[in-house]
């Protein structure tokens, strides 16, 4: 079984796979105080009655956590093969940006996953703690994109800095004209970020000059917004691990 796992800045994903299917998936809250011997606790909690590990992909967007991973790894996973995605790991994408190294790993991971399963050029919307709109050449290239606000930071700062505005349930208003403040903050969270994603996407598809062959919604987030969007063609939310899951083929 392969244990892959996606470190956020907010949540970690983790999934095992036999083979090519996805069997289980988890996803717990990222600590970047977290040790290396707390983080195997956890895996070890949740993997309890699952199969063994014989394998193990991880990339990570939080430096001191992927620190911890790494000798957690060597502390409770010796023998078992590992792939840490990071330059030099082959990932069969090319990075077609100003500053390769600065790219997130996971945005890799999506461009890898997202022409294996779709083809190119296609677009990937990973709503996680920043919205990221990662843009896949016809040849399965990473091209670039755009970076938002996330929809949960976005609302964490209104409720902060307006008095009389507080946190609410991300979910459908009854419509878009809110009768009261609770479905006010609703509609403009919902609707508002629905908006955004169509009108980037539409700017990308200009830019691009081509039809794209999807519009992939991925990460944490997405539920709340992919049914009210135009231009969000299909919803996959394991994405990044199933690009995990092929990094390690490429490399074990």
């Amino acid at each position: 079984m392969l244990l892959a796992v996606d470190v956020g800045n907010t949540n970690t994903s983790l999934g095992l796979f036999e083979s090519d299917r996805l069997v289980s998936s988890y996803r717990i809250k990222t600590d970047p105080r977290v040790t290396a011997d707390e983080i195997a606790l956890i895996f070890r909690g949740l993997l309890e009655f699952e199969p063994e590990v014989t394998g193990i992909a991880l990339c990570s967007t939080v430096p001191a956590v992927l620190r911890e991973l790494r000798m957690m790894l060597v502390r409770y996973y010796p023998g078992v093969p590992a792939v840490v995605v990071e330059p030099g790991i082959r990932t069969g994408v090319a990075v077609l940006t100003d500053n390769p190294r600065e790219v997130g790993t996971d945005r890799i991971m999506n461009t890898l996953a997202a022409f294996e399963l779709y083809g190119g050029p296609c677009i990937v919307v990973d709503f996680g703690t920043s919205t990221n709109f990662d843009v896949v050449s016809a040849r399965g290239e990473f091209l670039g994109g755009a970076l938002a606000a996330g929809i949960e930071v976005s609302v964490e700062a209104l409720s902060q800095r307006a008095a009389q505005l507080r946190r609410v349930e991300l979910t459908r208003p009854r419509s878009v004209i809110g009768k009261n403040t609770v479905e006010a903050l609703q509609s403009g969270t919902v609707f508002g970020f629905a908006g955004q994603v169509d009108g980037v996407v539409q700017r990308i598809v200009e830019e691009l000059d081509s039809e794209v062959t999807a519009v992939i919604a991925t990460g944490g987030l997405a539920r709340s917004v992919r049914d009210e969007s135009r231009t969000i063609t299909v919803h996959e939310p394991d994405l990044t691990l199933i690009g995990l899951r092929l990094v390690f083929s490429r490399n074990v």
